[in-house]
């Protein structure tokens, strides 16, 4: 059993990923900043924790992560205010990666998009950009860290109910971004977890034909 921290706790993916965790004997701990959305978190099965990470600095996130075994960041700004979005998803979630070391929590798993990083190719003038360039710092800083991570990014995200099959484009690079549904993605965050083997690596994904476990396995025999 592990202490799971979810920063993101009341996100879609977040509610969905937790029951999946604590049904798998997990104890769960999911940071919100309203206090009005502890019963969602707690019908989900897991422990609400109210926080604010985009205000904390270091060491207040390294008191909030304290006992953590590992970290799943699905926290975002969602959008809007390119200065917030720098705060949320990159400050904070770089933060929140030196906080997991300091707190002795050495598994960090965070949900990021498909096409993140530094050849992202979106353009300056579009609304995405600001999250384009947020989400690839925070994925390069995490790569770059000590910690026993995996960069999850799933293509375009649907309601649609799961399928529990993926493509992963590093197991065929003949895959293109589309559309994978948030309770796969859910699927997904848990199927990591639960392979310690899976570290260091990025994996991009769509809705596809292969279970999610045998995927994941082949990226572990992959190396």
């Amino acid at each position: 059993m592990m202490q799971i921290t979810i920063i993101g706790g009341h996100g879609k993916v977040a509610l969905l990923a937790a029951p999946l965790l604590a049904q798998a004997g997990h104890e769960v701990r999911s940071i919100i900043r309203n206090p009005d959305h502890e019963a969602d978190v707690v019908a989900a099965g897991a422990t609400p924790v109210v926080a604010d990470v985009e205000s904390m600095d270091a060491a207040a996130l390294t008191q909030l992560l304290q006992g953590s075994d590992a970290v799943v960041w699905s926290a975002g700004a969602g959008g809007g205010d390119a200065a917030r979005t720098t705060a949320v998803d990159r400050d904070a979630a770089v933060r929140s990666m030196h906080a997991a070391q300091a707190a002795g929590a050495t598994r960090y798993v965070m949900v990021s998009y498909f096409g993140a990083g530094p050849d992202h190719g979106v353009p300056a003038d579009s609304s995405f950009r600001a999250y384009a360039d947020a989400k690839s710092d925070a994925d390069a800083a995490l790569a770059a860290s000590a910690l026993d991570w995996v960069i999850l990014r799933p293509s375009g995200l649907t309601l649609d109910e799961p399928t529990g099959a993926v493509e992963v484009r590093q197991l065929d690079a003949s895959v293109e971004s589309g559309t994978i549904s948030r309770a796969d993605v859910a699927a997904l965050v848990a199927a990591v977890l639960e392979r310690p083997a899976l570290t260091k690596a990025i994996v991009e994904v769509n809705t596809g034909a292969t279970p999610i476990g045998e995927a994941l396995d082949a990226l572990v025999a992959r190396g």
